[in-house]
């Protein structure tokens, strides 16, 4: 579907060299069908396999890409920060450089931006959602998420898709509350406008876990302590 709002899409790269030579030319061809209007922002940090020049790259030989680069690893939710603080889109939209949700879902995404909602969000977790990945990470996603819903009384199904959309001056006015710079940024925003009662839509996805993935257990303790340190911000402080 055609979108009539203009479009700032931003993929986080590091170290992604491969990834990202095979996501850009699949982002520029779909998202040329969806709207007239449109930036993609390459949010590379620090990267040392080749993805800094590479993005460069890609940014001379289209009109449309910038490549923003910073010299030091600051964060993937650091990053969409400063991203959406300088985009020139309407609508701003963010996915992973593997592409591990179906691009065709970008056009159900945005247009439910289009159509009033200020947020939307996929789901991995929806009934109608298809999924590839391993028990592993099934088991400690669904854990999450029961976590967000459970402690923080969120009302979606997944909080860490990373297949996001929103109205720029509604995540620009959140970004001036959000604490997190790194994997929580996710869940903090989405956490973060409901607590405001902005109108949130999720869209069931059909998604693949890309290669080298994983979730250390480590990581699940940090995302706990996260969860805890949000009630506490939204309740408390």
């Amino acid at each position: 579907m055609k979108v009539t709002k203009s479009v700032t899409i931003v993929i986080p790269v590091y170290n992604d060299v491969q990834a990202l030579g095979r996501a850009v030319p699949v982002v520029l061809e779909t998202i040329s069908s969806i709207s007239d209007e449109y930036e993609l922002i390459i949010a590379e940090d620090a990267s040392t396999d080749g993805s800094s020049e590479l993005a460069a790259k890609f940014a001379r030989e289209h009109a449309q890409i910038i490549h923003m680069h910073r010299d030091e690893r600051l964060g993937r939710g650091s990053a969409l920060s400063l991203a959406a603080k300088k985009s020139k889109g309407e609508i701003f939209c963010y996915f992973d450089v593997d592409l591990a949700t179906d691009i065709s879902h970008l056009g159900d995404l945005l247009g439910l931006i289009a159509g009033g909602y200020d947020m939307a969000t996929g789901s991995r977790l929806l009934p109608d959602s298809r999924i590839t990945r391993s028990t592993d990470r099934e088991v400690k996603s669904r854990g999450y998420n029961f976590l967000v819903r459970l402690i923080l009384k969120s009302r979606l199904s997944d909080h860490q898709c990373g297949f996001k959309a929103f109205r720029t001056d509604v995540l620009r006015d959140l970004l001036d509350e959000t604490r997190d710079i790194h994997w929580f940024w996710d869940t903090e925003i989405l956490v973060r406008g409901q607590h405001k009662g902005l109108r949130i839509a999720e869209i069931p996805v059909a998604w693949t876990e890309g290669e080298g993935t994983t979730v250390r257990s480590g990581d699940i303790w940090r995302m706990g302590k996260a969860i805890f340190q949000l009630w506490w911000q939204l309740h408390v402080s």
